[in-house]
């Protein structure tokens, strides 16, 4: 009885997660797959015929919102890694016993939804706003100049609001490393830059690729940002599937055109975990 039990352990402790995965990931995967191949609409009702044509169609109609999405989650991406490295370095090196309060501090704006932290860019942004009103007044800006619905603005606020994904896994990669690594390279004469660039970012990689992966998707699939900041030349797949979904109904095409996206994010992602090295970056992490 005890050996059945141990052996049966395993199993019921991951049943909860596997059952959350089955009903609120496979489920609705199964069901936005299915839809994808029907025809029809919501009046007359939809069935099931192998329409590929809503992977077609939505390519060729859209490939240059995916295209743009991608670009713009990419230098999201790279833009928070260069903004948050140096973030989660110092928090973990210089910090002290006040790491927790600096930590508190960049997570503090993100108590705030989403949403809100997005127009409050847009206040902030705004053409006679309070950061650009007095530089155009003072003649340091031409009164045409503008951030707002340009791609600057969009992946500034796409860096911004998913920062605190980035920089928490750096911060808690780089906090393992053991400061006598760090000794040791210095009693063996490498200088700080040497320092860094063959101890200390290598012992990081485990914290950059999980920061990617948590950014890059939710970057590249955002609508908010492009919906709040971004005007009609920088609109993102994102905002296509929801305009299919809620505003025309076309059930079949923003089902295709989601599946299609979730595809190329897969494909960067296995590429991105094949030419960093996943093998490296867990052999990296379990020490």
């Amino acid at each position: 009885m005890s050996r059945l039990r141990a052996a049966l352990t395993p199993y019921a402790l991951i049943f909860p997660g596997g059952l959350w995965l089955a009903i609120f990931f496979v489920v609705p995967m199964i069901v936005m797959l299915s839809l994808s191949l029907q025809s029809g609409s919501v009046e007359d009702g939809y069935a099931f015929t192998w329409n590929w044509h809503s992977y077609i169609g939505g390519l060729a109609n859209y490939h240059d919102q995916i295209i743009r999405s991608l670009l713009y989650g990419l230098a999201a991406t790279v833009l928070q890694i260069v903004i948050g490295f140096p973030v989660a370095y110092w928090i973990a090196f210089k910090g002290g016993s006040r790491k927790s309060v600096y930590l508190f501090l960049l997570l503090l704006p993100f108590l705030v939804s989403f949403v809100l932290r997005t127009i409050s860019w847009q206040f902030l942004l705004s053409d006679n706003g309070i950061l650009l009103g007095p530089l155009k007044n003072i003649g340091l800006l031409p009164d045409g100049f503008r951030v707002l619905a340009t791609p600057f603005a969009v992946i500034g606020g796409l860096a911004y609001n998913f920062l605190p994904f980035m920089v928490l896994p750096m911060y808690v990669a780089l906090e393992r490393i053991d400061p006598r690594v760090l000794e040791a390279a210095q009693d063996l004469y490498a200088s700080r830059f040497q320092t860094f660039l063959r101890v200390v970012l290598p012992l990081s990689l485990p914290g950059v690729f999980a920061g990617v992966l948590m950014t890059f998707v939710p970057a590249t699939s955002d609508y908010v940002n492009a919906s709040v900041l971004g005007g009609t030349n920088t609109t993102m797949i994102g905002n296509v599937i929801q305009n299919q979904y809620l505003v025309t109904q076309d059930y079949p095409t923003a089902s295709a055109l989601s599946f299609t996206l979730m595809a190329l994010l897969l494909v960067g992602i296995f590429a991105y975990a094949r030419a960093l090295g996943t093998d490296d970056v867990l052999e990296v992490a379990a020490r």
